[in-house]
């Protein structure tokens, strides 16, 4: 869901805006402003990821917000004006809608910033360690199992074995909790490459990595239990 904020001075544009974004089920209106210093307090209190900007509004238009506000949202410009369209995308404005906006070309527009924005929130794929003087890229699908040691972790993947200083707790705030499980004070596992459980042991490949009793529980259920098969009754 993309939250967004409309800014314009005339109450007719702002509802016309408005009653377009409720049509559109990837929009979510978070408020609407009269001009851009009403938008300024707005963005220090809620999270905005796309501004639908009027230019030609009292106490500050829509252009001077742009020059003067660091790292805007997506900002997509309203205006009955084409003469700021060249100022406009300089100032790197996503889109450029002319009043009166139809709704055919207010929904493309509105799905270009879906597109931008789903590239720019797109999860990484992978991170960089520091092993000795060197920089190693670590694929996330790679990784196999972290171990934790004292003030540093080794980080087993397909292709090896990797250590660098980090601690456990900062591997796994940077590791997707979806595709990842803390199994052990000293041991986070991959749940695909999770290739057998027995005991407190996980196996996967040839490694054996231990289970300690305050995770087991929840390893089972996460890990086995959606994917168990019942035994199957026959009457």
């Amino acid at each position: 869901m993309i939250n967004c904020v409309i800014v314009d001075d005339e109450p007719l544009a702002r509802e016309g805006i408005a009653s377009y974004v409720k049509e559109v089920d990837f929009l979510h209106l978070v408020a609407t402003c009269e001009n851009p210093v009403e938008l300024i307090k707005l963005l220090d209190q809620h999270q905005v990821d796309l501004i639908f900007l009027d230019i030609q509004m009292p106490k500050m238009n829509g252009i001077d917000f742009l020059k003067i506000v660091k790292n805007p949202p997506m900002v997509i410009i309203t205006t009955a004006f084409p003469s700021y369209a060249l100022e406009g995308f300089q100032l790197n404005v996503l889109d450029y809608l002319l009043k009166p906006v139809t709704f055919d070309r207010f929904v493309k527009s509105a799905s270009k910033a879906k597109d931008y924005y789903q590239l720019i929130t797109k999860p990484s794929d992978h991170c960089f360690i520091k092993c000795g003087s060197k920089y190693e890229k670590i694929q996330f699908d790679d990784i196999l199992y972290v171990e934790g040691m004292q003030n540093y972790i080794n980080i087993y993947t397909r292709k090896g074995k990797y250590i660098t200083l980090l601690y456990l707790k900062n591997m796994e705030e940077n590791l997707d909790n979806k595709s990842f499980i803390r199994v052990h004070k000293s041991y986070i596992v991959s749940i695909d490459k999770i290739e057998g459980i027995e005991g407190n042991e996980i196996f996967i490949q040839s490694y054996r990595i231990p289970i300690s009793r305050n995770y087991r529980e929840q390893v089972i259920q996460q890990v086995v239990m959606n994917k168990l098969w019942d035994k199957i009754k026959f009457s």
